[in-house]
C-alpha cells in the first residue's frame, strides 16, 4: 500500500456482521455472568467474613454436618450402584418374568420427590402404622433407605441403555469358548458397564449431597438441614456451609465430566442381545424386584390412598377425606403449573443464545458461558436459593421489592435448572444440517430471518424437551421454593410439606398423589419414552 493512501474500507455487510458478533458476544458473556452469580456471591460474602471464615469452617457445627453429608451421600451412591446395576442386568439380560413391563416400571421411582417418599415410609412402618412388624425408618438408616429407593434409577437408566448397545459378538465368542453365563456377565459384560455405572453413581452422590426433604424428615443433620435451620439467626454458618456444599458438588461434577469424556466403548445398536437363564436365582431375583417396587412405588401410593380413605378430623385441615371437595388443590396446582411453565420458557429463552454460540462458533467465550450455566446445575437448589435470598435482602432500593416475589422465584429456578434446557438446545442445534443454513445465506436470507423461519422451527422439539425437563425439576423442587416463594404462594411441593408438618395426613395424601401423577407424566414423556425407545 502506498504512503498516504487510505486503508480499504470494510463493506457494509462485513461491518454489520462485526457488530452482530460483538452484540452476540456481549449477550453471551452477560448470560454467563448471570449464571455465575450464585457461586460468586457466596464466595464474596464468605471471604468477607475474614478470620471468622476458618473458625466457622473448622467448628463442630460445620464439621459434623459435613461428615454426615459425606456419609449418607457415599453410602447411598454405593447402594444405588449395586441395586441399579443389578436391576438393569435382570431386565436386559435375563429371562426374568415380565421384564419388558418391568423395564419401564422400575424407572418410575424417579418421579417421586424424596420428601414425598420419606413422608410415606415414615407413616407405613412402625407402631400404629400400616405395617407394625417393621420398625419406623429414621435417622441415617431411614434416610439411606429412602434415598436409595428413589435414586437408583440414576444408575439403572444409563446401565440399561448401555446394556442395549454392547457388542454381542464378545459374549457369543465367550460362550463358544465354554464360558458360563455367570462368568460371561462378570468378565465380558460388566467391564463394558463401568463408565455408565460410574457416571450414574456420581449423579446419585450429587443428589445425596443436595437432598433436603428426606434427611430433614428423617431427622438426620446434614449440611442442607444445617443451612436451612441457621439461615435466619447464623448467617455466617449458612454462607460457609453453602460454599462448602457448592465446592463438593462442583468436585463431583468435574469427576463425572472426566469419566464421560474418557468413554471409548464398543457400541452396536440394533443387534439382538443375548439372554441368560437365571436358573435357581429366578425366585430370589423376582423377590428383589417385588420388594423394590413395593417399597418405592406401592407403599407410598398405598399410604396416601389409606390416608384419604381414613380422612381427618383435625382442626384446620382443608380436606377431611374421601368424598370431600378438592378445591384446596386448585391454587397449588395452578401455582405449580404457572411456575413450572414460566421457568421452562424462561430457561429455554435465556440459554438459547449461549447454545447457538457454543455449537456454531465454538469460541472461548461461548464455551466459558456454557460451563457457567452447567456449573450452577451442580449446585444444590438450597445453595442457589440461599445466594439469591441474601442478595435480595441487601439489594439497593430499586431492587429491594424483589425479595419473596414471583420474578425472583422464577430467576432461582432458571439459574438452577437452566443447564437442562442448554443441553437439549445444543443437541437440537447440532442436529440442523449445515447445508440448510448455507443455502439460506446463498439466497440472501438475513440472520434474523434464518433464525425465525428456519432454525427455530427445526429446533422446536429440542427446545420444548429442554423446557419440559426444567418444568419437571421445578415441579418437584422444595427447598428453593420454600426460600424464594412469595408469602402465600403455595405449590404442590410446599403444600405437601406444610400439610405433613401440621399432621394433616388426608391433605398430604391427596396433594402428594397429584404431585406424583404430574411428575410421573412428565417423567414418562421426557425421560422414559425417549430413553426406552432407543
Amino acid at each position: 500500500m502506498r504512503v498516504g493512501s487510505k486503508a480499504p474500507e470494510r463493506s457494509p455487510s462485513a461491518a454489520g456482521l462485526s457488530r452482530r458478533l460483538a452484540w452476540s458476544g456481549a449477550l453471551v458473556a452477560a448470560i454467563g455472568l448471570i449464571f455465575l452469580f450464585p457461586l460468586g456471591f457466596l464466595l464474596w460474602e464468605t471471604v468477607a467474613l475474614g478470620d471468622d471464615l476458618w473458625g466457622t469452617l473448622l467448628s463442630r457445627r460445620a464439621m459434623v454436618p459435613l461428615a454426615k453429608s459425606l456419609l449418607i451421600a457415599t453410602t447411598t451412591a454405593v447402594a444405588c450402584a449395586v441395586l441399579g446395576t443389578t436391576l438393569a442386568v435382570l431386565v436386559a439380560r435375563t429371562n426374568l418374568p415380565g421384564r419388558r413391563v418391568l423395564r419401564v416400571v422400575l424407572a418410575l421411582p424417579l418421579a417421586i420427590p424424596s420428601f414425598v417418599g420419606a413422608t410415606a415410609l415414615l407413616a407405613a412402618f412402625g407402631p400404629g402404622a400400616l405395617i407394625t412388624a417393621l420398625p419406623r425408618p429414621e435417622g441415617f438408616w431411614g434416610a439411606l433407605v429412602v434415598l436409595t429407593l428413589l435414586s437408583y434409577p440414576y444408575v439403572y437408566l444409563p446401565v440399561l441403555s448401555r446394556l442395549r448397545s454392547t457388542a454381542p459378538s464378545l459374549e457369543e465368542a465367550a460362550r463358544q469358548l465354554g464360558s458360563t453365563p455367570r462368568r460371561t456377565l462378570l468378565r465380558i459384560v460388566m467391564p463394558q458397564l463401568r463408565s455408565a455405572i460410574a457416571a450414574g453413581t456420581l449423579l446419585v452422590l450429587l443428589y445425596g449431597l443436595s437432598d433436603f426433604g428426606a434427611v430433614s424428615l428423617m431427622r438426620y443433620d446434614t449440611i442442607t438441614r444445617a443451612i436451612f435451620s441457621s439461615r435466619l439467626f447464623d448467617r455466617a454458618t449458612s454462607l460457609t456451609l453453602g460454599l462448602l456444599l457448592a465446592v463438593l458438588a462442583l468436585v463431583v461434577v468435574a469427576a463425572e465430566r472426566a469419566i464421560v469424556s474418557r468413554r471409548r466403548e464398543i457400541s452396536t445398536v440394533g443387534r439382538r442381545q443375548p439372554v441368560y437363564g437365571l436358573g435357581r436365582l429366578r425366585g430370589p431375583a423376582a423377590v428383589l424386584v417385588v420388594v423394590v417396587l413395593g417399597a418405592a412405588l406401592v407403599t407410598p401410593i398405598a399410604v396416601f390412598v389409606v390416608w384419604i380413605l381414613r380422612g381427618s378430623a383435625t382442626i384446620g385441615s382443608e380436606f377431611a377425606g374421601f368424598g370431600d371437595g378438592l378445591g384446596f388443590l386448585v391454587s397449588p396446582v395452578v401455582n405449580s403449573i404457572l411456575a413450572s411453565v414460566a421457568a421452562g420458557i424462561g430457561a429455554a429463552a435465556i440459554v438459547l443464545p449461549v447454545a447457538l454460540a457454543e455449537v456454531r462458533r465454538r469460541t472461548l467465550l461461548a464455551d466459558a458461558s456454557a460451563v457457567a450455566v452447567t456449573s450452577v446445575f451442580a449446585l444444590p437448589g438450597l445453595v442457589v436459593a440461599l445466594a439469591v435470598v441474601f442478595w435480595a435482602i441487601q439489594a439497593p432500593a430499586p431492587l429491594a421489592g424483589l425479595y419473596q416475589s414471583f420474578p425472583l422465584l422464577i430467576l432461582g429456578y432458571v439459574l438452577h435448572f437452566g443447564a437442562q434446557s442448554l443441553r437439549s438446545s445444543q443437541a437440537a442445534i447440532a442436529a440442523i444440517p449445515e447445508q440448510i443454513d448455507a443455502a439460506a445465506r446463498t439466497l440472501g436470507v438475513g440472520p434474523r430471518r434464518r433464525l425465525l423461519e428456519l432454525d427455530l422451527p427445526l429446533m422446536a422439539p429440542g427446545l420444548i424437551a429442554g423446557a419440559g425437563l426444567v418444568m419437571l425439576s421445578t415441579l418437584k423442587e422444595l427447598p428453593a421454593t420454600l426460600l424464594l416463594a412469595p408469602i402465600g404462594f403455595q405449590t404442590l411441593a410446599t403444600k405437601t410439606w406444610g400439610a405433613a408438618e401440621d399432621g394433616f395426613y388426608a391433605e398430604v395424601g391427596a396433594t402428594a398423589l397429584v404431585l406424583v401423577a404430574l411428575s410421573a407424566l412428565l417423567t414418562w414423556l421426557l425421560v422414559l419414552r425417549p430413553e426406552l425407545s432407543r
